[in-house]
C-alpha cells in the first residue's frame, strides 16, 4: 500500500501541519541551540528534561535529519540542526507578528489605543510594529481597524481611531500625517499571461486599454493607479483587499498592479512576473494619519515612533 502522506515520485505530500514541527517544538530548539542544554532548554520553556528529549527525537522523525548531538558535555547542534534553527528563528519571529496582529484585531472595550490601518499596511507592516509596541508597552491593550484609506480617514474624523496609516497620494481633509516609509506599485502576471513573454516593457497605452484585477475605489492603491493612467485604469475584477487581488492574479484571471510589499514572495517563487511599463512612475509614500491639531500622544505617540526605526 502507498504511503498517502507521499506523491508518486517520493516527495512528501499532504498539508505542511504533517511536514512542520509545531511553534513549541522550534521554540525548544532555538532554546537549545542559545542555552547549550537540553536540560536548561527544558526549564526554560516549562517542560521536563524527559519531555523534551522526546520532542527533539519526535522532530528529527518528523524532519528525517539528527538535530542535536547529546553528551554529558551538553547539547550541541548538527550542522543540519543550525540550519534548521536558522530557518524555526524566522518562523517563531514571524508568529510572534501574526500573534501581535491578531490580537489587535479582537475587539475589546479596554483598549487603550485604537489602530485604523489601510489594506497593504496592516498585511505586511503592522504587524511587526505591533510587535515591538508590545515589547516596549507590555500593558498597552491595541485594537486594529483595517480597511482602505478611506475607510481609515473616516474612522479617525469619527473619533473611532487614535491613529492611521493610509496609502495614498493625497492626505484626507481634516488629518494631518507624517510619512513612515515608502512603497511602489508594479504590474504584475502570472506566467502564463503574454506579457510575461514580451521582450519590450508594455506602454501606458497598453496599461490603460486592458481590463485589470483591481482595488476598489477608495483604496491607496487604486488610487495612485488612477492619477498615474488619468483615470484611465479598467476593472476587469475590483476586490477589497490586497490577498483577494493577489490571488486572482496568480489565478491567472489577468494583470493586477500591487505594492512590492505584497508580491515580493511570488516573485521570487515565479508564481507572478514582474512587468516593465514604459513612462509610467508608481511610487508612493506611506503615511501617519491623524486629526488636525491632535498629535498622538502616549501610545500612539511610541507606535509612530516606531514605525520609523
Amino acid at each position: 500500500m502507498s504511503d498517502q502522506n507521499a506523491t508518486d515520485d517520493g516527495r512528501p505530500g499532504g498539508s505542511l501541519a504533517h511536514r512542520v514541527p509545531d511553534l513549541g517544538a522550534l521554540e525548544l530548539l532555538l532554546a537549545v541551540a542559545r542555552l547549550g542544554s537540553l536540560g536548561a532548554a527544558a526549564r526554560e520553556v516549562g517542560i521536563t528534561q524527559p519531555a523534551a528529549s522526546s520532542r527533539i527525537r519526535s522532530m528529527e522523525r518528523q524532519l528525517g535529519v539528527a538535530l542535536v548531538d547529546r553528551s554529558p558535555r551538553g547539547s550541541r547542534l548538527t550542522d543540519a540542526g543550525a540550519l534548521v534553527t536558522d530557518w524555526a528563528r524566522r518562523v517563531v519571529e514571524a508568529a510572534a507578528a501574526f500573534d501581535a496582529g491578531a490580537r489587535a484585531l479582537r475587539d475589546r472595550r479596554d483598549s487603550r489605543l485604537r489602530v485604523a490601518a489601510s489594506m497593504t499596511i496592516a498585511e505586511y507592516l503592522l504587524p511587526g510594529w505591533l510587535l515591538a509596541l508590545h515589547a516596549a508597552r507590555p500593558d498597552t491593550a491595541v485594537s486594529l481597524l483595517a480597511g482602505n484609506s478611506a475607510k481609515v480617514a473616516e474612522l479617525l474624523l469619527a473619533g473611532e481611531a487614535d491613529l492611521g496609516f493610509v496609502e495614498g497620494l493625497t492626505v484626507p481633509a481634516g488629518l494631518d500625517s507624517a510619512v513612515i516609509a515608502h512603497d511602489r506599485l508594479i504590474v504584475v502576471t502570472a506566467p502564463g499571461h503574454p506579457w510575461a513573454r514580451r521582450r519590450r516593457p508594455v506602454t501606458t497605452q497598453e496599461l490603460a486599454a486592458t481590463p485589470l484585477i483591481l482595488r476598489e475605489r477608495g483604496s491607496g492603491t487604486r488610487q495612485v493607479l488612477d492619477t498615474a493612467l488619468g483615470g484611465l485604469a479598467r476593472p476587469l475584477i475590483e476586490l477589497s483587499s490586497t490577498t483577494a487581488v493577489k490571488a486572482s492574479a496568480v489565478s491567472g484571471a489577468g494583470p493586477s498592479v500591487l505594492s512590492e510589499l505584497a508580491v515580493g514572495e511570488e516573485l521570487a517563487m515565479r508564481r507572478l512576473v514582474g512587468i516593465p511599463v514604459e513612462g509610467l512612475s508608481l511610487h508612493r509614500d506611506l503615511r501617519a494619519v491623524w486629526p488636525t491639531g491632535h498629535r498622538p500622544t502616549g501610545p500612539a505617540r511610541e507606535l509612530l515612533s516606531l514605525t520609523r526605526g
